[in-house]
């Protein structure tokens, strides 16, 4: 390993796993988490509390590059507060989340979340999940991973979280929402969601989270032996 700090990126659709994996990892590591998603969802939550247009631009921006962010970080739940107050269930909703989407189509708001995702990089290392950690945010990632599932998988996945939240969903709504934001997020300008240069590709398609993330840790402790 390098001087630099570690970062493991991983990246992938929505209902693949990727949230659950990346905070299970970075309790493990004892390491520090970016739930890049959870940014997004704020600035749209923003939108709603300040009536800003989801296509406005600059408006949307000066509110990325303003918000007051911390995270609180156990192995089986994560917090979200914005300036002190804890808003975690508010951005858990599918309207938010449709909402977060539209946002990351703007250039300008991407921007502005960029030096602040970086700077989530701090000893003794980072768990960057999102959609762009390993192509954009972080291109230098020690370990970069693309996670997936079949579109079934997920929308059942995405259907029973938000059951579990008390959130009233059907699941042909939800796996018509996922489709939606799969298109949109495939085929953005900026920033689209593929897989990194480099980038270890893992199907989470019926194994438990406990074995993707065992998984992953053992091609990070390979990376961590061969350059020792």
């Amino acid at each position: 390993m390098t001087d630099r700090v570690p970062v493991i990126a991983i990246d992938g659709p929505t209902g693949s796993g990727k949230g659950t994996i990346s905070r299970s990892l970075a309790h493990k590591l004892g390491w520090h988490l970016l739930d890049s998603g959870a940014l997004y969802r704020l600035v749209a939550l923003i939108a709603a509390q300040k009536s800003i247009a989801l296509d406005d631009q600059r408006g949307l921006a000066a509110a990325a590059a303003d918000m007051v962010v911390n995270f609180s970080l156990a192995e089986d739940a994560e917090q979200v507060f914005l300036d002190g107050t804890d808003v975690t269930t508010q951005l858990r909703t599918e309207e938010h989340a449709a909402a977060a989407s539209q946002v990351a189509l703007l250039p300008l708001v991407r921007a502005a979340l960029l030096l602040r995702q970086r700077a989530f990089a701090q000893p003794p290392g980072l768990v960057a999940d999102g959609r762009d950690m390993g192509s954009v945010v972080f291109p230098d990632a020690t370990l970069k991973v693309y996670l997936t599932a079949t579109p079934k998988e997920r929308a059942l996945r995405r259907y029973n979280q938000l059951k579990e939240k008390g959130i009233d969903v059907s699941l042909p709504a939800v796996s018509r929402e996922i489709a939606e934001r799969d298109e949109r997020d495939a085929n953005r300008k900026v920033a689209p969601l593929k897989t990194a240069e480099g980038a270890q590709v893992l199907d989470s398609t019926g194994i438990t989270p406990e074995q993707v993330v065992a998984r992953v840790h053992s091609w990070f402790a390979g990376l961590d032996q061969s350059a020792s």
